[in-house]
């Protein structure tokens, strides 16, 4: 175990198997990242969990009983060149869910850049490589995560994800969700947070409108509001898309979309390919940079929007 210290923040790393991000102040552990192996049921990959805010409360879920390889917040790829990198069964159109082991997946930790916390803000940046079933090489990436504005008057901190994926492979990469595959609205794919389970039937708010017809619908942001059990008082987690995205696919990127549910259970990704699949090139790499706010309270449109203005990419 080691321990880098920084201002406002403390990192302590229990090799080989997770990293815990605290703010000094209250003792509160925001996160841990966690990287030791895990069932290959359940395309093991690292995640974060538990996420908490600044008053400690849990904001995530861990292996719930209706999707073990849901953990917290992590980035995931349930439909990649025919195989799983999701975990658990696999979606096959006129079939439905299928038990298919051999084409669950897997996103491997290989070592960390960069573990570090100077002047309030903590960084993790590590490589992985993604591979199929068989365990060939498919993929590497660059991953980056970030803890930064972390205002104990505002109860809210915000970490930034960030992932460069290149295609080792002699063929493309076709990135794809089980709505690219025949099921309508379920588009599920890319970086996915699974709330815990109080927060079912919480409120999504978006810049124009509300409510779980956002399902599958592009916007810079999305909010998700909901009331802890155990302990009094709400919570808001915003998440965006950093301005490269292009998550309109104005500039020519693949457009993103949202997959949002509050019941019956809480769930946002900003998919990669919600209704159409992504094809990567051999040797090219896909960028993605993410923001998720962990805010205190029931916020609304107007505190997300002015959170977002004042901190600026």
């Amino acid at each position: 175990m080691s321990e880098v210290p920084g201002s406002g923040l403390r990192i302590v790393h229990t090799h080989g198997e997770r990293i815990a991000i605290s703010e000094v102040s209250t003792g509160v552990e925001l996160l841990n990242y966690v990287y030791r192996p895990e069932a290959a049921w359940e395309s093991p990959k690292p995640y974060l969990h538990p996420l908490r805010t600044l008053s400690g409360n849990v904001v995530t879920d861990y292996r719930p009983n209706d999707h073990r390889w849901h953990k917290g917040l992590q980035m995931t790829a349930s439909h990649l060149s025919g195989q799983n990198l999701w975990g658990g069964n696999t979606y096959v159109h006129g079939q439905g869910y299928l038990e298919l082991p051999e084409r669950v997946g897997s996103m491997a930790h290989v070592a960390f850049g960069e573990v570090a916390a100077e002047s309030g803000r903590a960084v993790i940046s590590e490589r992985l490589t993604w591979h199929p079933y068989g365990g060939e090489l498919w993929a590497d990436e660059e991953r980056r995560v970030e803890v930064h504005d972390v205002d104990p008057g505002a109860g809210s901190w915000a970490l930034t994800w960030s992932s460069a994926v290149t295609n080792r492979r002699e063929e493309p990469l076709r990135f794809g969700s089980p709505t690219t595959a025949g099921r309508e609205m379920a588009g599920y794919t890319g970086l996915f947070w699974r709330g815990p389970r109080a927060f079912r039937d919480g409120l999504v708010i978006g810049p124009d409108s509300e409510g779980p017809g956002l399902m599958g619908s592009q916007a810079p942001w999305l909010a998700y509001s909901a009331e802890h059990d155990g302990s009094d008082g709400h919570a808001t987690l915003v998440f965006a898309h950093a301005p490269e995205n292009d998550h309109a696919g104005s500039r020519g990127a693949h457009p993103a979309h949202w997959f949002v549910r509050n019941e019956p259970f809480a769930a946002v990704a900003p998919s990669l390919a919600f209704f159409d699949e992504l094809e990567l090139a051999p040797g090219a790499t896909l960028t993605r940079r993410y923001r998720v706010v962990v805010a205190e309270g029931a916020w609304e449109r107007e505190d997300v929007v002015k959170y977002l203005a004042e901190h600026p990419w």
